[in-house]
């Protein structure tokens, strides 16, 4: 049986990855908001792409309901993971990541240029 609708196109949940956690600090390194600097909202993996916190902002002409005025509202749209970097604090600049396991056998991501532990704040 062939599958029709919304996730047609789609890897399986189990085969999308992608490099950005939500509450990363990333840079656009590509596209109309190039050299912008954020944080990762909302991530989709399956889709590819993430919400970043003052990227890709669009308008949208929005209707009034009971519970809110209308009008033209701005809000940030998703955007292709492959045009973001995760963001070095000490190299303050976007930055290829390693993965690597520490003595207590956590594993994290770090730096490749400075060796700086890279996680989301929370």
């Amino acid at each position: 049986m062939i599958k029709r609708g919304a996730n047609k196109g789609l890897p399986k949940p189990h085969e999308a990855k992608v490099h950005v956690k939500k509450n990363d600090t990333v840079v656009v390194i590509a596209g109309r908001d190039k050299g912008k600097i954020g944080k990762v909202l909302q991530v989709f993996p399956r889709k590819g792409r993430a919400i970043v916190e003052g990227v890709n902002i669009v308008k949208r002409h929005m209707k009034p309901t009971p519970y809110s005025s209308g009008g033209i509202v701005e809000k940030p749209a998703p955007i292709h993971v492959s045009n973001l970097m995760l963001y070095c604090g000490k190299c303050k600049r976007g930055v290829k990541v390693a993965k690597k396991i520490l003595e207590d056998g956590t594993k994290v991501r770090v730096c490749k240029k400075c060796g700086e532990i890279i996680e989301p704040k929370e």
